[in-house]
C-alpha cells in the first residue's frame, strides 16, 4: 500500500511545473546612463534596496520612491552594470540594468507594475501602511467612546474619542475643540511618556515616541480637529502616562496636551468593523 502511495506521489510530482531561478535576462530590463536619473516608484514604502554593484549610484528620497544613476561612461550598449533588487512591505521586486550610450533611450521615470511584483511576507511588517491608513481612517469617523478623558486650557477642550488595539498597534483617537476665533496653526503633534507626578526634588523622565502613522497632514484648524495616531503596543507603569500633545507655531506658541492612563490603555477595543459601527 505504501509503495502505491509513493508510487502516485512521483508520478503528480513529475507533472508539477517546476519554477526556474530567475536570471537578469528574464527580468525586467530598464537602460541607464550616467547623465540621466531614473526614478523607480512602488505602490506602497519601500523597506529594502540593493544594488548589486559599485557601478550604480542610488538612494530612496522618500519613503516609495529609489533613485539610480551610472557613476561614469565609458561602458558597451547593452552591458550590465547591476541587479537592483526593491523590497516593500508586501512583495519584492528586481531590474537588471543595462547601459545605453543613446540619452533617448535612458529610462527616466519607471512605475512597478503589478506582473512585476513577487509576493513576499516581510518579517518585518506586521500591518502594512495601506492597511494602517484604512483603518485610522475607519476609526476618525466612528462615535467617540470615552467620555471621561480630557483636558482644558487657552479655551480649547481636548478629549480622547477612541483607543484600538489591532496587530501590534494602538489606534489613538483624539479631538481639539477650539472655542476662540484665532486660527490654531500646528507646529508638531507630539507622542510622549512622561511621570504622572512630578515631585520637586526628581527630574521628570520624558520618552519621545515615534508614531508609525499620523493620520491627518492638516496643519491649521480654527474651530475643530481630529486626528489619529497609531503607536506600537507598549506597557507601562502607573505612575507614567502616555501624552499625546499639540503645539502651535510661534508667535502665538499655544500648546494643549492629553495625558492616557494604562488603564484606558488596557481598555482599548480590539478592532472590527461591528465595533465601529455601535452607537
Amino acid at each position: 500500500m505504501l509503495s502505491k502511495i509513493l508510487a502516485a506521489f512521483l508520478i503528480t510530482a513529475a507533472f508539477q511545473p517546476i519554477k526556474a531561478q530567475t536570471t537578469y535576462q528574464e527580468m525586467e530590463q530598464l537602460t541607464v546612463n550616467e547623465q540621466v536619473t531614473t526614478v523607480i516608484t512602488a505602490s506602497e514604502p519601500i523597506r529594502f534596496v540593493d544594488i548589486s554593484t559599485d557601478l550604480v549610484a542610488g538612494d530612496q528620497p522618500i519613503n516609495n520612491t529609489v533613485r539610480l544613476k551610472p557613476k561614469e561612461a565609458g561602458h558597451e550598449d547593452g552591458e550590465v552594470l547591476a541587479i537592483v533588487t526593491i523590497v516593500t512591505e508586501r512583495y519584492r521586486t528586481q531590474y537588471a540594468l543595462l547601459y545605453t550610450t543613446r540619452l533617448t533611450e535612458a529610462v527616466t521615470s519607471k512605475e512597478i507594475e503589478l506582473s512585476e511584483r513577487n509576493a513576499y511576507h516581510n518579517p518585518a511588517v506586521s500591518m502594512s501602511t495601506e492597511d494602517m491608513y484604512r483603518y485610522a481612517r475607519q476609526i476618525w469617523t466612528s462615535p467617540a467612546r470615552f467620555r471621561n478623558v480630557g483636558s482644558k486650557k487657552h479655551r480649547m477642550t481636548m478629549r480622547l474619542n477612541n483607543i484600538y488595539s489591532a496587530g501590534d498597534y494602538f489606534f489613538l483617537d483624539f479631538s481639539v475643540e477650539n472655542r476662540t476665533n484665532i486660527r490654531f496653526d500646528i507646529d508638531e503633534v507630539r507622542l510622549k511618556l512622561s511621570d504622572k507626578k512630578v515631585s520637586k526634588a526628581t527630574n521628570s523622565q520624558v520618552v519621545e515616541l515615534k508614531p508609525e502613522l499620523i493620520l491627518e497632514q492638516s496643519r491649521s484648524f480654527l474651530h475643530g480637529y481630529r486626528n489619529v495616531i497609531v503607536v506600537k503596543k507598549l506597557t507601562f507603569p502607573n505612575d507614567k502616562v502616555l501624552t499625546v500633545e499639540l503645539t502651535e507655531k510661534q508667535i502665538s506658541g499655544r500648546t494643549i496636551s492629553l495625558n492616557i492612563d494604562y488603564e484606558d490603555v488596557l481598555s482599548a477595543d480590539g478592532f472590527s468593523n461591528a465595533l465601529l459601527r455601535e452607537e
